[in-house]
């Protein structure tokens, strides 16, 4: 997990499995990227799955964005693994501003 503050918009990058061993690190993570208070983007590319606590916590950060107005969207190509946990979770639409569904290619 990491947090490239120099691109633009602001880029976080996920890799590999993530689930409740790495929430503190996520939290962390979604933590710094948000103090900047600009847009921010999430790469999901490299993810292989998500448990709900990662969902959880990407939910949670895309709130706090839309509170202090600024956007945390999914950025690239969404593995399905994880289309499949977010379509199951009921979150279909969260971090896709003006999408109505999960698609393959997320900007």
């Amino acid at each position: 997990m990491t947090f490239d503050p120099g691109a633009e918009p602001g880029l976080i990058r996920l890799a590999g499995e993530i689930d409740i061993s790495q929430a503190d690190e996520l939290k962390r993570v979604l933590l710094e990227a948000l103090q900047e208070k600009r847009e921010l983007r999430i790469s999901l590319q490299a993810a292989t799955g998500m448990d709900m606590t990662g969902v959880q916590l990407l939910w949670a950060a895309e709130r706090e964005a839309r509170t202090a107005g600024t956007a945390l969207t999914l950025q690239g190509t969404l593995p399905e693994a994880l289309r499949t946990t977010l379509r199951e979770a009921g979150l279909d639409c969260f971090l896709l501003a003006g999408q109505p569904e999960l698609s393959s290619e997320v900007h």
